[in-house]
């Protein structure tokens, strides 16, 4: 391991930026948080404005890892420690110049900081709780913010970052222990759920019920009651333990407690697992990501298709392409638990664990059950209407409301909103079929194939691993025109 000291800021940000970009769970949303001019920023619940880099990963956060050290040697990690690679760190103050100034210029509009672990878990998590005290409390920074939560870390650390981060995440990594034991030794799955719990009776001091839709409806699930802590004061020591401020005299005293002020992760917990370093099929991963969802109240699972940039026996070899269309076919499940009313065990099974990589799961799930089709859209349920591939939510919404006033035509369901290309199949406008198109699963399959040949093949084959920089050419000239 190579440590590099006396870096410039830029070189820092060069190294970091570009060690960042494997983590996928930076999404942005769920907080509506107005600017009252006593600082910098807001955050809008309707989330930050995105733009992405070529490999699909977000940009517009100032994302990066806090430092690329790390004392864990997991196999897929490009900063595992036994990787002979440039090792760099920020320090607090270098994180809250980079958000401020890039947000002054409108580069950006939030932080996704995460990290390695440097020395313990605890110490990389008093770096962390630092960086967002400075920026919410010396520099007033009131835009979106994202951390994770360390594994590992004293749960006092976790609990007060909670309530100056917007949202945490703890990453699963793999769906089964048995695969995090394989390629990651130095974590356990109880040490990475432990903060994830936290996390989740934090929030639900709050708002004492959860409620999200997956599988059949509406799930409730009641949190129990948690005792409020004491207010914390909090000192870190030499030896990067915790201290009660009562008995020490050195370091910045910090209180962690907002008076009620301000809520804990108020934009709820993410996770990120890995697809295709280890051998789990999706209807594991996709079982894992429901659960967590009913057990977690996760706001949202992310799904990132393992680059290969290790060499090690237990991984795919170096120079395999990444599963990409898989990723993309877990995402399009995992919109349809969340939204469609679908369960893990719906759509895939012990018999047939894996997605065709060329249909979305929609249309394999309505392929493979085509006894229920077709439905009349003027009768046809809401439930049912979801699950007819080229009908979303707002289109489904749409048909129930038009239909109380008249009768649907295919002409009607068009300026609705409807994908009559992939519906057409699966419905019928008064008992009629658009056109007289035999249920036929194989006739069928064929004919969507031929519409999603273009897009599946683009997705699998056209993609570079460069993530776009924020120093890239016409980034810096802007920056040189400024100090010019």
């Amino acid at each position: 391991m190579k440590i590099i000291e006396n870096l410039s800021l830029e070189e820092k940000l060069t190294i970091l930026s570009d060690a960042a970009k494997y983590d996928v769970s930076c999404t942005s949303s769920g907080v509506e948080r107005k600017g009252k001019g006593e600082g910098m920023g807001n955050t809008s619940a309707a989330g930050i404005c995105h733009s992405f880099s070529a490999d699909g990963r977000c940009i517009s956060l100032l994302k990066i890892l806090y430092t690329n050290e790390c004392i864990y040697d997991c196999k897929y990690c490009i900063n595992r420690k036994s990787n002979d690679t440039l090792r760099t760190s920020f320090t607090p103050e270098e994180v809250c110049e980079l958000t401020m100034q890039f947000y002054r210029r409108n580069y950006i509009e939030g932080l996704f900081l995460s990290s390695g672990i440097c020395k313990n878990p605890t110490q990389t998590m008093e770096q962390i709780y630092r960086t967002l005290y400075l920026l919410r409390r010396k520099h007033h920074f009131n835009g979106y913010i994202h951390v994770k939560a360390i594994p590992g870390a004293a749960p006092e650390v976790i609990e007060m970052t909670g309530y100056l981060a917007d949202r945490m995440s703890a990453n699963l990594e793999l769906p089964t222990a048995a695969g995090l034991e394989e390629v990651a030794p130095n974590k356990t799955r109880k040490m990475i759920l432990a903060p994830m719990r936290q996390i989740q009776l934090g929030i639900g001091r709050k708002n004492k019920s959860g409620i999200h839709r997956i599988g059949q409806g509406w799930k409730e699930q009641g949190l129990p009651e948690v005792k409020e802590q004491a207010q914390l004061e909090y000192k870190p020591s030499e030896n990067n333990s915790l201290i009660p401020a009562a008995e020490s005299q050195t370091g910045l005293e910090i209180k962690s407690r907002q008076s009620g002020k301000k809520n804990f992760v108020p934009a709820g917990q993410s996770t990120q697992m890995i697809v295709g370093a280890t051998k789990e099929n999706d209807y594991q991963i996709l079982s894992v990501a429901q659960e967590l969802y009913r057990r977690f109240d996760m706001k949202r699972v992310f799904y990132s298709a393992y680059v290969a940039l290790n060499e090690d026996s237990s991984l795919p070899a170096l120079g395999t392409k990444p599963p990409l269309l898989r990723e993309h076919r877990l995402y399009q499940a995992d919109w349809l638990m969340r939204f469609y009313g679908f369960e893990a065990g719906e759509l895939l099974s012990e018999e047939r664990p894996n997605f065709n990589l060329y249909l979305d799961p929609k249309c394999e799930w309505a392929l493979r059950h085509l006894q229920y089709f077709p439905v009349e859209i003027n009768q046809a349920s809401y439930g049912m209407l979801l699950r007819v591939p080229g009908i979303g939510v707002k289109s489904a919404q749409r048909i129930i409301m038009a239909r109380k006033s008249s009768r649907l035509t295919f002409e009607n369901l068009k300026r609705i909103g409807v994908v009559l290309k992939r519906a057409h199949y699966f419905i019928t406008c008064g008992g009629k079929m658009m056109y007289g198109t035999k249920i036929d699963e194989d006739y069928i399959t064929r004919r969507i194939l031929e519409l999603d040949q273009k897009k599946n093949w683009e997705m699998d084959y056209h993609i570079t691993f460069r993530q776009l920089s924020l120093f890239d050419d016409s980034l810096a000239v802007g920056i040189q025109k400024e100090k010019d």
